[in-house]
């Protein structure tokens, strides 16, 4: 089955900048394109809060109005890669964020349950 991973995160100051990474692999022996047949979004929860939907590609590129502006979801398909600029973070960015995949296309790809397959998860503080 398809596996994501995320890696890059950690600690950045206010105002800082970080860059998120997902690989995804386990479609095809030899993981080519496996992009190419899914919707990918990256979603963070922080403590005591719901799973948010932060961007996604959803037939189009979506951003939650909290990041729009100040994030960029971004891929490669030939590398199974995603990855989300995030530029002028805030103490209120700070959160596990979580990368996923989806078997069909919708424009509501802000939405976790459209989602099948899920990366474990990777810690974003934003603090001084």
């Amino acid at each position: 089955q398809l596996q994501l991973e995320e890696s890059g995160g950690g600690l950045v100051q206010p105002g800082g900048s970080m860059t998120l990474s997902c690989e995804a692999s386990g479609s095809t022996s030899d993981s080519v394109n496996i992009l190419d047949h899914y919707d990918i979004g990256w979603f963070r929860q922080a403590p005591g809060k719901e799973r948010e939907g932060v961007s996604c590609f959803g037939g189009r590129t979506y951003y939650a109005e909290s990041v729009k502006g100040r994030f960029t979801i971004s891929r490669d398909n030939a590398k199974n890669m995603v990855y989300l600029q995030m530029n002028r973070l805030r103490p209120e960015d700070t959160a596990v964020y979580y990368c996923a995949a989806a078997n069909l296309r919708t424009n509501l790809c802000l939405e976790p349950d459209i989602y099948d397959y899920w990366g474990q998860g990777i810690p974003v503080t934003v603090s001084s």
